[in-house]
């Protein structure tokens, strides 16, 4: 199913990305990156070599060539670190892609909003193209937006959580406003969570423990691309409205 998105005019042929921490080996994240179908890969500057090429590096397990590389600012817990991070990712040659991350608190990780504005709009008037991961609230989101962000990430759960999506009421919101597409990151957990954002109208997910974590990593990512596939699919057909009463599926109208 040919379905691309666009993000400041680089298109996207998968709306699963994912991520590569937690998993065993490189060799292990490489095959289950494949198995996703994933065209994104997302990055920690800050815990992951990918700008020493003289020293083992990520990319000569995930080809630049074939994946799009989405540095990102995990780990930084202030604007000047993840200004820091972001710049050294793009001074190596990376991307101007960043997805940015200033967390606030050690214990549920959730973003410093404050912090995440003020950085978004920093690097967005350096010309980064900005991905701020947040919370799920539209006030926030909008903010991003006018700040230059090209897409938001609002949570669906803390980090690693796997709890799915707790408030699919905020993400409709932040959807019916939406101005740029709408990616939701962090805190799913199995094949019908991701199913569940795209049904709501969501433009990709983001995941990475869920498949790193999994007893088998392999078969979680392709239990998510599909998930991802059959969510969007059943986004675009239009689900039936709910009904408190059943409605015969062979009506009686007009027959004798």
């Amino acid at each position: 199913m040919e379905d691309t998105f666009i993000i400041r005019g680089i298109e996207f042929k998968s709306r699963l990305w994912v991520g590569t921490g937690k998993y065993k080996d490189f060799d292990e994240t490489r095959r289950a990156i494949e198995a996703s179908g994933a065209d994104v890969v997302t990055v920690a500057v800050r815990r992951t070599n990918i700008t020493d090429r003289k020293s083992e590096n990520l990319l000569d397990f995930i080809d630049p060539k074939k994946y799009k590389i989405l540095p990102n600012t995990a780990g930084c817990y202030n604007v000047a670190d993840a200004l820091r991070y972001s710049r050294l990712a793009r001074e190596a040659g990376i991307s101007d892609l960043i997805k940015l991350e200033v967390i606030g608190d050690e214990k549920t990780l959730f973003p410093d909003n404050i912090g995440l504005l003020e950085a978004t709009e920093i690097l967005a008037k350096e010309g980064f193209i900005v991905l701020p991961y947040t919370t799920d609230d539209p006030v926030m989101a909008k903010r991003l937006v006018d700040a230059g962000a090209a897409a938001v990430m609002p949570l669906a759960a803390p980090i690693g959580s796997g709890l799915g999506i707790r408030n699919p009421y905020n993400l409709k919101i932040i959807l019916e406003q939406a101005t740029v597409p709408i990616i939701v990151d962090a805190g799913v957990g199995t094949a019908s969570d991701v199913a569940i954002a795209m049904e709501l109208g969501c433009d990709a997910v983001l995941l990475n423990t869920a498949i790193a974590g999994a007893k088998d990593p392999i078969m979680m990512a392709m239990a998510m691309k599909h998930g991802v596939l059959a969510g969007r699919m059943a986004y675009k057909a239009g689900r039936i409205g709910k009904k408190l009463y059943a409605t015969a599926s062979s009506p009686f109208e007009g027959m004798l």
